[in-house]
């Protein structure tokens, strides 16, 4: 007589990860998503005064825009600017807003400017490790950078006072955190931040003078170039993929210097779309605090 068939148990929804998966995916970036919470845009042109993240600290020209030279280091320096104004929105943002912020978004704040800090921390690593070696090495003079690392010793005291001031609060925004003491202690760095992320586009461009600078058309001046761009793409995207690359796209103003880094940083729409929308819906009620929606200036979230 033939066994009679074995009976296969009836699978749960629990056994199949992805149909949890894909429902929770969804409701994130449907409560969550940068998406469906734009702020209103703001004409800078006719704002009359209104605040807005080019203040306190003032935002950098780049040297393409200023001079209209092409050289590698000129344009390293011009795409050092662009990361550098996105920090500086951070800052203005994180700097305006703090004194403002209602109790029940104090945790949603903290995390915002905790971004900007990890923003900035491994902006300056990632310089100290890889970018300014390279640089050192292909100019053949360690001297190059050391007004430089003195610029960074200048404000790193005060940024690990600010990182330790949000961390304290982590545990109870809504009631330890205090604006004016955040602005209290940014004051205490401005000034020598603001030094050092002009002071440092300055230096970058002042390199094609240097007497060690690649030819024209040469490989050293190709293997330069590339050396800048490499740098650039990874030193975003390897800070974290859910936290400082929304950040960071979300204060790049495309209209500035008269739209010319509207597509700033190149890379396909939707893939652009998909790092602010999707992978910044994770945290996506710290971006009400952004300077920038679309590639645009917005009214600050906590002003309002």
């Amino acid at each position: 007589m033939a066994s009679p068939a074995k009976i296969q148990p009836r699978r749960s929804i629990l056994d199949r990860p992805i149909l949890i998966a894909i429902p929770i995916l969804i409701g994130l970036f449907l409560t969550r998503s940068p998406f469906f919470m734009s702020a209103p845009t703001v004409d800078l042109a006719a704002a009359d005064g209104k605040p807005w993240a080019d203040a306190p600290i003032k935002l950098v020209t780049t040297p393409q825009f200023e001079t209209k030279k092409t050289d590698i280091f000129t344009t390293g320096a011009t795409h050092m600017a662009l990361l550098h104004n996105a920090i500086l929105r951070g800052f203005n943002s994180v700097y305006q807003q703090a004194p403002h912020v209602r109790p029940g978004d104090r945790a949603d704040f903290v995390g915002y400017a905790l971004t900007w800090h990890k923003f900035v921390a491994t902006h300056h690593d990632d310089e100290e490790t890889v970018l300014f070696p390279k640089v050192a090495a292909l100019l053949n003079d360690e001297s190059v950078w050391e007004g430089t690392h003195k610029e960074h010793e200048a404000f790193l005291g005060g940024l690990a006072k600010l990182e330790k001031y949000l961390r304290s609060t982590e545990a109870k925004p809504s009631e330890l955190f205090d604006g004016t003491e955040l602005v209290k202690i940014m004051d205490g760095f401005k000034e020598s931040f603001e030094n050092h992320f002009h002071s440092e586009i300055s230096t970058i461009a002042g390199l094609a003078d240097h007497a060690n600078a690649p030819k024209p058309g040469s490989q050293e001046e190709t293997d330069a170039s590339n050396t800048f761009r490499a740098w650039g793409k990874n030193t975003v995207t390897k800070a974290g993929t859910l936290d400082v690359v929304p950040f960071f796209l979300l204060n790049l103003d495309g209209t500035a210097e008269e739209g010319a880094w509207a597509n700033w940083p190149p890379m396909p729409a939707p893939i652009r779309w998909g790092l602010v929308n999707i992978a910044g819906a994770w945290h996506g009620r710290w971006w009400r605090f952004s300077s920038c929606a679309g590639g645009r200036p917005r009214e600050l979230y906590a002003l309002k």
